[in-house]
């Protein structure tokens, strides 16, 4: 074998598993299609401004309730500093701004004057669902999927609050829209609830499962909403750090195209450049439609569950507005996410979600512009356009957004100094998401739960991780699932898996906004400091000009080195011809040099970690 475990996809699911997995020395490669891991968490650069690529809003790092985040990096031993937002969001609701505050009484009284009839409702229905949540979820810390559950200490955490955990199991199988009625009547409060559970799992009130509605409705209060410093660049590249710090590898623009099998049972994976790789154990972390649609050939499958696969109903497509703008179109007052709720009656084009991590984070971009990312729903067709069509479309798109983002922010148009456009064939392209659905199959009543792919697949050798399974939408989720695969195959081996603990070190730095140029990385030594700056200028461009016609991967050097992973990037030189001339013609290509007038010192950059290593 190749390896002790193969990770199909370097999204977040499945960089959890791949570093949980090499923490335990397990001998783990993490395989993507693209050149930066993180997948929806990733992010890319445009001049020297830095995008999130979907994933702006991260919750889990709290310091209480369902903080799979921190739980991963504390027992990784991974230092990660983390924004917390002073509130969660915003939501723009028929002309009323309602600030998402962390304290559940004030939100509830922030409601109350929207809804003033149904004030006393709100205040029970946020004082019960904080009651069972604290119950099953914060005294009782679980990082757990739920068909992975150690049922005998479910039953002892039962036996302490049996009325919380009786009332949670029972909102299982009910909408939440039956939860609500017992609170509400009037209809207006209905449709704001629509909105919520839209935002967080892509569903309306009477699609979502009541108990995933009643953990979503207060989690967020609880645990807090948080932003990586220096951008979700570092989530992602700070487990690609213990990964490789741990022996694994990560192999970054390699496609797998097929699931291979030995003995009914898989046992490696074949790339599209024709390379096989085996492995004892394989995780999947990507879609249920590309598992049983594209790797696993039908011979390995019955019908039923290729049926089963491709019926699943997706999340709808989405499209992302990318934007530069000058800061003083945005008001003081803008918090770092905004809902604009354009129809409160139904979900239609003109809602979108607006995400401006550069109100917080002042490293993203020129001091005196921010980063815009606006998503939202697309109902037109993106399939079967010729080439001119489809950009035409795309023009047309990015001005429909853009006017959507005028109506919150007057002059937005006109202080655009950059846009584009992600279309759902963009999303797939770059994340495998199956027509643009960013958030795999819908997480509604019918196939909810256990009704979802399972972490344990039907094969003894292939577990699977991330959006389609029992878990679902949302970033802790995602991870969860990540550390159930982890554990299951550590369990399989003998092995301790990695459970909660009490009094553990903390791993997770929480820092006030805003965070500066001047904070980005504090606690290094001078040198290493200055190395990692002149990384961080990296464009990390798609099509690099600076490596062409070389076996040099200078974007993957400099993405590991701007994180501080320079086992990685010691590697990566290592593997790789170095030659002092060679760099010298790259750094005169650097794309910087054109931007900037001056180019990432990669000469400088490649010698620093050739030293290291030695």
């Amino acid at each position: 074998m190749d390896y002790e475990v193969i990770v199909i996809g370097g999204g977040l699911s499945g960089l959890t598993a791949g570093a949980l997995l090499a923490k335990r020395e397990l001998h783990v490669a993490v395989i993507d299609k693209s050149y930066n891991p993180g997948g929806s968490c990733g992010a890319f650069k445009r001049g020297d401004a830095t995008f999130d690529q979907g994933s702006s809003m991260l919750f889990g790092f709290g310091e209480k309730g369902f903080n799979a985040h921190r739980f991963v990096f504390n027992v990784l031993e991974e230092p990660i500093d983390i924004i917390k937002h002073e509130l969660l969001y915003c939501v723009n609701f028929k002309g009323h701004r309602i600030r998402f505050f962390p304290d559940i009484a004030m939100f509830a009284e922030e409601l109350s004057k929207v809804f003033p009839s149904e004030k006393e409702n709100i205040r029970r229905f946020y004082r019960d669902m904080e009651k069972i949540y604290t119950h099953v979820m914060v005294e009782h810390p679980s990082y757990t999927t739920p068909d992975q559950i150690d049922k005998k200490g479910s039953f002892k955490a039962m036996l302490r609050h049996p009325i919380s955990y009786a009332r949670f199991l029972g909102f299982l199988n009910k909408s939440a829209k039956t939860l609500l009625s017992g609170y509400f009547t009037d209809p207006e409060i209905f449709k704001f609830f629509d909105k919520l559970t839209s935002t967080y799992c892509y569903t309306t009130v009477d699609e979502s499962p009541a108990i995933l509605a009643a953990v979503m409705f207060v989690d967020n209060h609880i645990g807090g909403s948080y932003y990586p410093a220096g951008s979700s660049l570092f989530l992602p590249g700070k487990l690609e750090k213990v990964i490789e710090e741990h022996g694994g590898t990560m192999l970054m623009e390699k496609e797998v195209v097929s699931i291979l099998f030995e003995g009914g049972n898989p046992n490696g994976v074949l790339l599209s450049d024709g390379q096989k790789l085996y492995a004892e154990n394989i995780v999947y972390s990507g879609t249920v439609w590309n598992l049983y649609g594209r790797l696993i050939s039908p011979e390995y499958t019955t019908q039923r569950q290729r049926e089963w696969a491709e019926k699943q109903i997706p999340t709808y497509p989405s499209v992302v507005l990318y934007c530069t703008v000058k800061s003083f179109v945005i008001p003081d007052d803008t918090q770092p996410v905004e809902l604009l709720v354009g129809n409160p009656d139904m979900l239609d084009e003109s809602e979108v979600t607006i995400y401006i991590p550069s109100v917080d984070d002042r490293t993203l971009c020129d001091e005196k512009e921010h980063v815009l990312m606006a998503i939202g729903p697309t109902f037109e067709s993106w399939t079967d356009l010729d080439d001119s069509t489809y950009k035409a479309k795309k023009a047309k798109e990015n001005e429909r957004l853009l006017n959507v983002v005028e109506k919150r922010f007057p002059g937005f148009k006109k202080a655009v100094s950059y846009s584009e456009v992600a279309t759902p064939k963009t999303i797939e392209r770059y994340t495998l998401k199956n027509g643009g659905a960013v958030a795999g199959p819908k997480q509604m009543l019918g196939q909810h739960m256990f009704k979802r792919q399972h972490i344990e697949s039907q094969w003894n050798t292939l577990y699977c991780c991330g959006e389609s399974t029992i878990m679902g939408t949302g970033t802790p989720t995602v991870t969860t699932s990540g550390i159930s695969a982890a554990n299951a195959i550590l369990r399989k081996k003998g092995m301790k898996p990695f459970m909660y603990e009490e009094k553990v070190m903390q791993y997770v730095r929480l820092i006030d906004p805003p965070f500066t140029k001047d904070m980005l990385y504090q606690g290094y030594q001078k040198k290493e400091k200055e190395v990692m700056v002149q990384a961080s200028r990296c464009l990390f461009c798609e099509d690099p000009l600076c490596s062409k016609h070389t076996n040099l991967d200078i974007r993957g050097v400099m993405r590991r080195v701007s994180v501080g992973n320079f086992e990685g990037a010691s590697k990566l030189v290592a593997s790789q011809k170095v030659d002092d001339e060679q760099l010298k013609i790259c750094e005169a290509r650097c794309a910087q040099n054109g931007l900037a007038g001056n180019p990432v010192a990669i000469e400088m950059i490649f010698s620093y970690v050739e030293k290291r290593r030695d």
